[in-house]
Protein backbone atom coordinates (compact mmCIF):
# COMPACT_ATOMS: atom_id res chain seq x y z
CA UNK A 1 0.00 0.00 0.00
CA UNK A 2 1.30 3.41 -1.06
CA UNK A 3 2.14 5.69 1.53
CA UNK A 4 -0.75 8.62 2.45
CA UNK A 5 0.52 12.06 2.74
CA UNK A 6 -0.75 14.38 5.24
CA UNK A 7 -3.19 16.28 3.50
CA UNK A 8 -4.93 12.86 2.37
CA UNK A 9 -4.79 11.73 5.51
CA UNK A 10 -6.71 14.75 6.92
CA UNK A 11 -9.01 14.49 4.05
CA UNK A 12 -10.83 11.37 5.24
CA UNK A 13 -10.42 12.49 8.63
CA UNK A 14 -11.54 15.19 8.13
CA UNK A 15 -14.90 13.66 6.07
CA UNK A 16 -14.92 10.82 9.18
CA UNK A 17 -15.29 13.96 11.30
CA UNK A 18 -18.19 15.28 8.56
CA UNK A 19 -20.08 12.85 8.97
CA UNK A 20 -19.64 11.77 12.65
CA UNK A 21 -20.77 15.01 13.98
CA UNK A 22 -22.78 16.77 11.23
CA UNK A 23 -20.19 19.67 10.53
CA UNK A 24 -19.77 21.41 7.58
CA UNK A 25 -16.41 20.33 5.92
CA UNK A 26 -15.20 24.37 6.43
CA UNK A 27 -15.41 24.06 10.21
CA UNK A 28 -12.79 20.83 10.18
CA UNK A 29 -9.52 23.03 10.65
CA UNK A 30 -6.63 21.35 11.63
CA UNK A 31 -6.57 23.93 14.88
CA UNK A 32 -10.40 22.64 15.31
CA UNK A 33 -11.22 21.16 18.47
CA UNK A 34 -13.28 18.23 18.48
CA UNK A 35 -15.11 18.93 21.98
CA UNK A 36 -15.00 23.39 22.11
CA UNK A 37 -15.05 23.78 17.98
CA UNK A 38 -17.01 21.40 16.60
CA UNK A 39 -19.53 20.11 19.12
CA UNK A 40 -18.45 16.75 20.07
CA UNK A 41 -19.61 15.00 23.11
CA UNK A 42 -18.23 11.52 24.77
CA UNK A 43 -20.93 9.59 23.78
CA UNK A 44 -19.26 11.06 19.58
CA UNK A 45 -15.92 9.39 20.52
CA UNK A 46 -17.02 5.99 19.46
CA UNK A 47 -18.49 6.86 16.31
CA UNK A 48 -15.56 8.53 15.29
CA UNK A 49 -12.71 5.80 15.94
CA UNK A 50 -15.01 3.81 14.50
CA UNK A 51 -15.25 5.88 10.87
CA UNK A 52 -11.20 6.28 11.19
CA UNK A 53 -11.11 2.25 11.87
CA UNK A 54 -13.38 1.50 8.52
CA UNK A 55 -11.36 5.30 6.37
CA UNK A 56 -7.90 3.67 7.46
CA UNK A 57 -8.30 0.26 7.85
CA UNK A 58 -6.50 0.21 11.74
CA UNK A 59 -7.83 -0.88 14.74
CA UNK A 60 -7.63 2.06 17.42
CA UNK A 61 -8.57 1.23 20.86
CA UNK A 62 -9.97 4.19 22.48
CA UNK A 63 -7.63 4.06 25.63
CA UNK A 64 -4.71 3.95 23.13
CA UNK A 65 -6.55 7.45 21.47
CA UNK A 66 -7.19 8.58 24.92
CA UNK A 67 -3.77 7.77 27.13
CA UNK A 68 -5.67 5.85 29.59
CA UNK A 69 -2.12 4.88 30.70
CA UNK A 70 -1.42 8.43 31.90
CA UNK A 71 -4.84 9.23 33.21
CA UNK A 72 -5.09 6.11 35.31
CA UNK A 73 -1.64 6.58 36.46
CA UNK A 74 -1.45 7.43 40.52
CA UNK A 75 1.88 9.00 39.83
CA UNK A 76 0.54 11.50 37.50
CA UNK A 77 -2.83 12.44 39.31
CA UNK A 78 -4.62 14.52 42.48
CA UNK A 79 -8.11 14.50 42.92
CA UNK A 80 -8.91 13.61 39.48
CA UNK A 81 -6.79 16.27 37.80
CA UNK A 82 -3.70 15.75 36.19
CA UNK A 83 -0.55 17.08 38.24
CA UNK A 84 2.60 18.84 36.97
CA UNK A 85 4.06 15.65 35.32
CA UNK A 86 1.14 14.14 34.40
CA UNK A 87 0.67 17.38 31.99
CA UNK A 88 3.80 16.87 31.23
CA UNK A 89 3.78 13.40 30.15
CA UNK A 90 0.53 14.31 28.39
CA UNK A 91 2.40 16.82 26.48
CA UNK A 92 4.98 15.05 25.40
CA UNK A 93 2.25 12.55 23.68
CA UNK A 94 -0.24 15.02 22.21
CA UNK A 95 2.05 18.27 20.81
CA UNK A 96 -0.04 19.72 19.35
CA UNK A 97 -3.24 19.98 21.58
CA UNK A 98 -5.73 22.29 22.90
CA UNK A 99 -3.50 22.91 26.00
CA UNK A 100 -4.41 26.71 26.61
CA UNK A 101 -7.88 25.63 27.65
CA UNK A 102 -7.14 22.16 29.63
CA UNK A 103 -3.96 23.20 31.49
CA UNK A 104 -6.70 25.96 33.31
CA UNK A 105 -8.36 22.62 34.59
CA UNK A 106 -7.01 19.41 33.87
CA UNK A 107 -9.64 17.63 34.91
CA UNK A 108 -9.51 13.76 34.31
CA UNK A 109 -12.96 13.56 33.09
CA UNK A 110 -12.00 17.05 30.42
CA UNK A 111 -8.89 15.13 29.10
CA UNK A 112 -11.03 14.99 25.42
CA UNK A 113 -11.30 19.03 24.95
CA UNK A 114 -7.13 18.83 24.36
CA UNK A 115 -7.71 17.00 21.37
CA UNK A 116 -7.98 18.96 17.99
CA UNK A 117 -7.98 17.76 14.39
CA UNK A 118 -4.25 18.03 13.86
CA UNK A 119 -4.34 15.53 16.56
CA UNK A 120 -6.04 13.32 15.24
CA UNK A 121 -4.36 13.16 12.21
CA UNK A 122 -0.91 13.14 13.66
CA UNK A 123 -2.52 9.53 15.79
CA UNK A 124 -3.39 8.74 12.05
CA UNK A 125 -0.28 9.22 10.44
CA UNK A 126 1.85 7.10 13.88
CA UNK A 127 -0.71 3.98 13.43
CA UNK A 128 -0.14 4.42 9.44
CA UNK A 129 3.68 3.92 10.24
CA UNK A 130 3.42 1.63 12.48
CA UNK A 131 1.45 -0.99 10.20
Amino acid sequence: MATMSRAEIFEKVRQSLVDALSVEPDEVTETATLFNDLGAESIDFLDIIFRLEKAFGVKISQDELTQNDIITNPAYQENRKLNAAGLKALKERIRDGDWATFEKDPSIDKIQSVFTVGTIVNFIEQKLAAK
